[in-house]
């Protein structure tokens, strides 16, 4: 359903911000933490166009001036501060959710995200300065939050479909809300901010153990049109921003939508350069050819791990050979081919850290990230873990920002899994400059200008890092 603006002025009886709190512990790639959400902005525009007055926060790092939260909520104001929680930052919600009732205890606090979605009750159950929590999509839940609010009817709250709210003391939930069915009837954030990160789909149609994607959003994928999505670049390119983080769980699940995207980038002249993430099974060579041309520069695909047996227990159903296969194909492209891995898994053991060890060899990637493997709310994993555990969700009372797998594994020991990443880490820097003598690029005259600039890319990140 398409919400229409109400009235065309500015409102000024509420003030609401929107902030994206800090996390619990330092981040080893604090460019993945460092980022406000794109459903914020998303959030952000729907109220814009019903003209209320909202200002984004991004909050990832206050903590290190925390006399500053104090000084800027008593110089917004606020009415309402909703919270965009992902899980590692819930604590940083809940600490400046409760300066700002210390300060006005009369500002309503809402969560959302899907750290509060997967967590509604948890945190209505244990945490009184949380007020409200908006689950799954929020941009028309959270608008409705909005004008029963206004209009001082929060007996109403409960009529307004994905809402956590607490009814005599005790937390419930509305209805679940329906998806938006047409992405492009939502507002363009564009109009209305700056930023980096762009989205063209909602949903996965993976099913991987350790993410909560598929029950957040669905399994079944919306997109966004060629046209909406390119119109967002192009607002944002017209504002000086000339790269961009394209943050779709597998951005090229519509091939041919995907080329259109790339055609009209170059038929608007768009000089701009981005990245993508990608599945390895989801590329082939003509939309890799498109995406380069249209000024992709790096596509990170989720390898996860070298061993069949960690990629089948992971929900990874990617052979060796695709993998191969889509690395090969996307350097000959030019584009930096980044590979994931996941270690720490069950049964990880010598062997199958040798297995990542050989398929890094064969697949010779040009950036490699390592992660151990996590447990969160919302994924399967995490279901397993509270059967063989018979824990709850109070385990989040606890001030951490998750649950490693092997901590809840007694086959595995931290010693173990932290040589296993030392040795996967010191593997891949030690055979980098074997894996970039090895780049081959396809012989195709529409390339050679951008064959010129991969190479310059590459000297200048051995030279300068």
């Amino acid at each position: 359903m398409k919400y229409e603006p109400r009235c065309f002025y500015i409102r000024t009886m509420m003030k609401i911000l929107l902030i994206y709190p800090y996390c619990l512990e330092d981040r080893l790639h604090s460019e993945d933490a460092s980022v406000v959400p794109i459903g914020v902005y998303y959030v952000a525009a729907v109220l814009k166009e019903h003209r209320y007055d909202v200002e984004i926060l991004n909050w990832h790092n206050i903590h290190q001036t925390p006399e500053k939260i104090s000084a800027i909520l008593k110089e917004k104001q606020p009415d309402v501060i909703g919270f965009s929680i992902l899980h590692a930052n819930r604590w940083g919600g809940i600490e400046i959710a409760r300066i700002a009732k210390g300060i006005d205890p009369d500002v309503k606090i809402v969560f959302g995200g899907i750290g509060a979605t997967f967590l509604w009750r948890h945190f209505l159950t244990h945490f009184p300065e949380i007020d409200f929590v908006v689950l799954g999509e929020g941009e028309y839940t959270f608008l409705e939050l909005i004008q029963s609010l206004e209009n001082g009817s929060e007996t109403a709250i409960e009529k307004i479909a994905g809402m956590g709210f607490r009814q005599n003391g005790e937390p419930v939930k509305s209805k679940d809300r329906d998806p938006v069915a047409d992405l492009d009837d939502l507002p363009n954030p564009a109009g209305h901010f700056t930023y980096q990160h762009v989205v063209l789909t909602r949903g996965c149609p993976g099913k991987c153990t350790f993410c909560g994607s598929p029950r957040f959003w669905g399994r079944k994928v919306r997109f966004h049109s060629a046209q909406y999505f390119v119109h967002q670049l192009e607002i944002l390119y017209r504002k000086g921003v000339t790269f961009f983080f394209v943050s779709d769980d597998t951005f090229t699940l519509r091939k041919e939508l995907v080329i259109d995207i790339c055609r009209r980038i170059i038929k608007r002249r768009l000089n701009i350069t981005w990245a993508a993430i990608s599945r390895v099974d989801a590329v082939n060579e003509e939309v890799l050819f498109w995406m380069r041309r249209a000024g992709c520069i790096q596509i990170s695909y989720g390898v996860e791990s070298g061993s069949e047996k960690n990629r089948k227990l992971l929900n990874k159903p990617v052979t060796e050979a695709q993998i191969k296969a889509a690395f090969a194909m996307t350097v000959k492209y030019g584009i930096m081919a980044r590979a994931y891995f996941i270690y720490g898994c069950p049964g990880e053991n010598r062997e199958t850290i040798q297995s990542t060890l050989d398929l890094l060899d064969a697949i010779k990637p040009l950036s490699a990230i390592f992660y151990i493997l996590d447990i969160f709310p919302g994924t399967a994993l995490y279901v397993d873990y509270r059967k063989r555990s018979r824990i709850t969700d109070d385990v989040w009372l606890n001030r951490i920002e998750d649950i490693l797998y092997f901590e809840t594994d007694p086959h595995l020991t931290r010693e173990q899994i932290l040589a296993f990443g030392k040795k996967l880490r010191a593997h891949f820097y030690e055979n980098l400059p074997d894996y970039v003598d090895a780049v081959e690029l396809v012989d195709r005259k529409a390339l050679y200008p951008l064959h010129a600039d991969f190479y310059s890319r590459l000297a200048m990140t051995f030279d300068q890092g």
